[in-house]
């Protein structure tokens, strides 16, 4: 069973995005507060 499959199912890729998209809100946040930190 490989660790990477060479053609990710749908599941994988949906995952990847739901990751990505986590990360990118959680910098999105931290620029935010650093700009409305006094």
């Amino acid at each position: 069973m490989p660790v990477l499959d060479p053609n990710p199912q749908n599941g994988q890729k949906k995952l990847l995005i739901v990751l990505g998209a986590m990360l990118a809100i959680t910098v999105v946040i931290a620029v935010i507060a650093t700009i409305a930190s006094p």
